[in-house]
């Protein structure tokens, strides 16, 4: 009786009493505690939106040129008897400097024998007027009535008249050869090449070197149509020449590790469409670039490249954003007053490398997003950075509670 008990009964006993208990134990259990997912709020940079005023400003660039350059030719022979000090590659000099000096013996010996000419066609004009007053009283005496002219003498008269004429002329043509001897300076400025030397020998058409002026520098500044369109440039069918006070030029270089600027302005445009570049040239004028008349500023050499930053138009409240910020489609994002993000489609008046200027879209209450955001979606909270609520310093604790325990269960494994 007692072996059936413990094999048959004793193990039926022990299942129910188990189940029993899971049972139990499963009432006793109580469901997990459910709590929302929520999503912290995208951590921004932001920028006040203020419209202004703005002069817009154009960047070019060009190289430093004379406004006067000179080919020294010569128009007489003859050898080369001085040459200036000045006349040496950079040398300055002054309008009506005597630059070269060919020797003048020949022409002084031309100018005497046209002079002599000149007083024998005098001589012979003078002969033939008393032979003329002479044939009027002859012919008077014998008859009455008006004498030919070949009675009269008048063709001879006229043909030493002519020769008088022939030989003034030619004392005219010996005195500028004679002053051809002396090749002077135009204008204020600077020599560029020499090519004469003393004691050399040129003939009519030798070059004697290049001067270019000193009194203004040119500079050529490329500008594409858009840039055209934020100056105040005469239009199409008008004069090329620039009235206008606001296309003031303020030229820059790099100058022994300094940056030196020059005061210029826009004279006129070239008025021709580049075929290559597509652009076209203005150009820029700087008085006194070698500083001859006053030492004011630093003197700007020609061949020297510079930067030109050109005052253009204003334009009325305009809010200038940089570059980047400006999406595809000329959007923006900004944070509304419900501190989520948004798209402006705004209306850009004009773009370049560095910033954009809105005049349309933005509205007062926006903030202008700063930060990168990869994927940005219409309506997403955010949280602008300098604005620290309550939640966020009551989650700091917390945080850092649970930053412990990570570290101890780390020691602990």
């Amino acid at each position: 009786m007692s072996s059936f008990f413990v094999k048959v009964i004793l193990p039926v006993v022990v299942v129910v009493v188990a189940i029993m208990a899971a049972v139990g134990l499963g009432k006793m259990r109580q469901p997990p505690q459910k709590s929302e997912e929520t999503r912290p709020a995208i951590l921004v940079n932001t920028g006040a939106i203020s419209p202004d005023n703005i002069v817009y400003q154009i960047s070019s660039q060009g190289m430093v040129t004379p406004k006067l350059e000179t080919s020294l030719i010569s128009e007489v022979n003859g050898r080369v008897v001085a040459v200036a000090e000045e006349f040496v590659a950079g040398g300055f000099f002054k309008k009506g400097d005597l630059l070269v000096q060919v020797e003048k013996s020949d022409y002084l010996t031309n100018v005497k024998a046209a002079q002599a000419a000149l007083a024998n066609a005098q001589a012979m004009l003078a002969e033939e007027k008393a032979r003329v007053k002479v044939a009027e009283e002859e012919w008077r005496s014998f008859t009455d009535g008006n004498a030919p002219a070949l009675g009269l003498r008048q063709p001879q008269l006229a043909s030493a008249l002519a020769s008088v004429q022939s030989a003034e002329a030619e004392v005219e043509r010996a005195n500028r050869d004679l002053a051809r001897t002396e090749i002077r300076a135009p204008y204020d400025g600077m020599v560029r090449t020499r090519a004469a030397n003393l004691g050399q020998f040129i003939s009519r058409g030798t070059a004697l070197g290049s001067i270019v002026g000193t009194d203004i520098a040119e500079i050529r500044l490329p500008l594409t149509d858009t840039d055209m369109a934020f100056l105040t440039m005469p239009g199409a069918g008008e004069s090329d020449t620039i009235t206008s006070d606001n296309n003031q030029v303020m030229l820059s270089s790099t100058i022994a590790g300094q940056q030196v600027q020059w005061p210029a302005k826009l004279v006129r445009t070239e008025g021709i469409l580049d075929e290559r570049s597509r652009v076209i040239y203005v150009v820029a004028e700087v008085a006194d670039p070698y500083q001859r008349r006053n030492q004011t500023q630093p003197v700007l050499n020609f061949g020297r490249f510079v930067a030109a930053t050109i005052t253009g138009t204003q334009a009325e409240q305009v809010v200038k954003v940089a570059r980047h910020l400006l999406l595809p489609g000329n959007k923006v994002l900004v944070v509304d007053n419900d501190n989520t993000l948004q798209f402006r489609q705004v209306t850009v008046d004009r773009a370049t490398a560095e910033a954009a200027y809105i005049t349309n879209g933005l509205q007062s209450s926006d903030q202008l997003v700063l930060s990168a955001i990869s994927n940005p979606l219409a309506g997403t909270m955010v949280r602008i950075a300098g604005d620290n609520t309550v939640e966020d310093h009551a989650e700091q604790p917390t945080q850092l509670a649970d930053a412990a325990a990570a570290v101890k269960q780390a020691e602990g494994q």
